[in-house]
């Protein structure tokens, strides 16, 4: 009975001492079954790419296009409900199914403007009222706009879900209370498809700009996250990825159409939450 008294204290004593461990547990020490949301802004640029226009009395390549972003800098449209898709941005959902692992669902609005003032080479024919003739790797200025204007700005819309890993490295910085302030390493890897809104002339037609599935992309990251106080937090990312557009309207015509392929490399700065439901 003794030695049942001694066993049965001991088991008490290491559970309470187990529980008071848990109770004291920082927020911060576990991730598993946890929700978070962030909103943010981007700069971006863009490879050179070549541009393919098809139609019923057309076909030709503009050779090595070249593009930028139309950044908005810091502004109040930024968190203005009926402004927000003027300035280029980054809406990210999550959720961590482990303490080092996430997967979310997000938008980066980014903004594709061709540069106008620039020469190209262009390799096609073209039987229209304007630019008529054989085309073989022939320079042309397209500053004046008569021959094209091509922009993806609301936007060019990549509609990716990403798996990220995160990992506490604040024990670098000599944090000791997580809960109050914690810095994490994150990288990942995401895939989407492209919904592009794009706003062309070509070639004196009708101009159309309507959001339409133009494609897909596949992206890489990493970033630095820091939260505050358990549940906010700042997170800035470098993100690289290849984009490619088989399937772009570029008039009221369902006949006319572009494709092109291209890498993007973005800036990103966010603001988020992260909390328990």
């Amino acid at each position: 009975m003794k030695n049942l008294f001694y066993f049965v204290s001991a088991f008490l004593i290491t559970t309470i001492a187990i529980a008071q461990e848990s109770n004291n547990e920082r927020y911060t020490a576990h991730n598993k079954g946890k929700f978070f949301v962030s909103w943010g802004g981007n700069r971006e640029c863009y490879s050179k790419s070549d541009v393919t226009f098809t139609g019923k009395d057309y076909r030709f390549t503009v050779a090595d296009m070249r593009a930028h972003d139309k950044p908005k800098g810091w502004h109040i449209d930024y968190i203005n409900p009926t402004k927000m898709t003027i300035p280029q941005t980054n809406l990210r959902l999550g959720y961590f199914f482990s303490d080092h692992y996430s997967v979310t669902i997000g938008v980066d609005h980014m903004k594709y403007v061709m540069t106008q003032d620039q020469t190209a080479n262009v390799t096609g024919y073209i039987n229209g009222p304007i630019h008529n003739g054989i085309y073989n790797n022939t320079p042309v200025n397209f500053t004046d706009e008569t021959f094209l204007t091509y922009e993806h700005t609301d936007g060019l819309n990549y509609i990716n879900t990403e798996v990220s890993r995160h990992d506490d490295i604040s024990k670098l910085f000599k944090i000791g209370n997580t809960d109050k302030i914690q810095i994490n390493l994150t990288e990942g890897v995401g895939f989407g498809v492209l919904y592009p809104k794009t706003n062309t002339k070509l070639l004196g037609k009708e101009r159309h700009d309507d959001f339409h599935v133009s494609g897909f992309g596949t992206s890489l990251k990493a970033g630095l996250n820091v939260t505050f106080f358990k549940y906010f937090y700042i997170q800035g990312e470098l993100k690289g990825g290849y984009i490619n557009m088989n399937d772009i309207r570029t008039t009221v015509s369902t006949d006319d159409k572009a494709s092109q392929d291209f890498f993007f490399f973005q800036k990103i700065i966010m603001f988020g939450g992260i909390f328990r439901i």
